[in-house]
């Protein structure tokens, strides 16, 4: 006489289990990433990646006469390979990243927004002066914590506000708003105003798409005008820049010597290394490094890593222009803000359109913090723009916004 097995009892039919889950491959997970990526996105941020190595070329020397002496004379390709050196790190930081999924992005964006604001409370306390500013604090390397906190930043505040789809009377905007100032006053501590700015219009641009009432923001921003007039008064260095910059300067001033720097080169430009201009120049490799293309490949190259940077940000708005999810659209778009804001700023500086403001050139200038930090925002803007390309998408999220905050309302 036959004994039934556990799982068939006499006539019944077999009872049939779940195959065991299996953990997938490494190619797997690498292909399945390759085909969420957005490839042309990733394309254009290596072409940027390429040009600032072009453009560290042509400043390396430079920056290295300046800072030669009578003692000690500087390799003059040595910041090129330090740019190279933290490049590396930095591309292979970014694509790490953007394997994360979108949930685990927002768990790493929010574990930086509170370790480097730690580590930004902390600054006025062990940090260094350079420059006339105490920005950076020695953890085996020069590290800016508000490098890596911009990110976080973005993320933490993206994350605050979507909870307004689950109860639009959470006050999330006075928290948002208490985090900026916050950040403000730390970077004004320092003195760090460029910084500053780049927060506050990160924070102005994720309150406005997530749907805060024009009143209470008109009234924020009143209050921010109030407080950009008292720093305007105590915050000596910043003054000075902008009275210089609005009297019309003198033919010493380094935003004056940049724009004359620019315009040396014409429309093709001195030619890799025959421009003489960059050698008067403080941080040609980075505060200034705009103005080292225009002098040695001319304002059409100028023009072109102006377009590239214009094609990056297109580029992501039309890929989070089909997004539903409220946190990845105020998150994508408040990375892009921050990485799209720093450029725009930089670029009006060497253009004699804005007073100077110490930022860099995101993926142009030499850095080292900095250069890290963007790569780790670029890496966060990939894995959070990453999509399904079988799924379908009937409500695309920028093009109904407008829509959809007039319901909520």
């Amino acid at each position: 006489m036959n004994t039934p097995s556990s799982a068939t009892f006499g006539s019944a039919k077999p009872v049939s289990f779940p195959p065991p889950a299996t953990r997938r491959g490494w190619r797997e997970v690498v292909r399945v990433w390759w085909s969420e990526l957005d490839l042309t996105l990733l394309s254009l941020i290596v072409l940027l990646m390429a040009m600032g190595v072009v453009g560290v070329l042509a400043a390396s020397p430079a920056s290295a006469d300046q800072l030669s002496t009578r003692e000690v004379t500087l390799d003059p390709f040595r910041f090129l390979k330090r740019h190279l050196a933290f490049l590396c790190l930095g591309f292979g930081g970014m694509i790490a990243v953007s394997f994360l999924s979108r949930d685990n992005a927002r768990r790493l964006g929010l574990i930086a927004a509170l370790v480097m604001f730690a580590l930004l409370m902390l600054v006025p306390l062990i940090g260094f002066e350079r420059k006339g500013a105490v920005r950076w604090i020695n953890v085996g390397m020069s590290l800016q914590p508000s490098e890596f906190l911009k990110p976080g930043f973005a993320i933490a505040l993206a994350w605050i506000l979507s909870w307004r789809m689950r109860d639009p009377n959470l006050p999330v905007l006075w928290l948002a708003t208490g985090i900026t100032l916050a950040c403000g006053s730390l970077l004004m501590l320092q003195p760090n105003l460029g910084e500053t700015l780049l927060f506050a219009g990160t924070w102005f641009v994720l309150i406005f798409l997530s749907g805060v009432s024009m009143w209470r923001i008109g009234g924020v921003i009143a209050l921010g005008a109030s407080l950009l007039t008292v720093v305007y008064f105590t915050y000596e260095n910043g003054r000075n820049r902008i009275d210089a910059f609005l009297g019309g300067g003198t033919a010493f001033d380094q935003v004056d010597l940049a724009n004359r720097t620019l315009l040396n080169g014409g429309w093709s430009g001195k030619g890799l290394w025959l421009g003489t201009r960059k050698f008067n120049l403080p941080e040609a490799h980075t505060d200034y490094i705009f103005s080292v293309i225009g002098e040695e490949f001319g304002l059409i190259a100028c023009g072109i890593v102006i377009l590239v940077y214009l094609a990056v940000i297109t580029r992501a708005i039309y890929r989070l222009a089909g997004e539903e999810d409220m946190f990845a659209l105020l998150a994508g778009t408040g990375l892009l803000a921050q990485f799209g804001g720093q450029a725009f700023i930089y670029m009006a500086v060497n253009l004699k359109l804005a007073p100077a403001t110490g930022t860099t050139l995101p993926l142009i200038s030499y850095g080292g913090s900095s250069t890290l930090a963007v790569c780790f925002t670029l890496g966060l803007l990939l894995a959070i723009t990453r999509r399904n390309p079988y799924l379908e998408r009937d409500v695309p999220g920028l093009k109904n916004l407008f829509e959809r905050k007039e319901a909520r309302a």
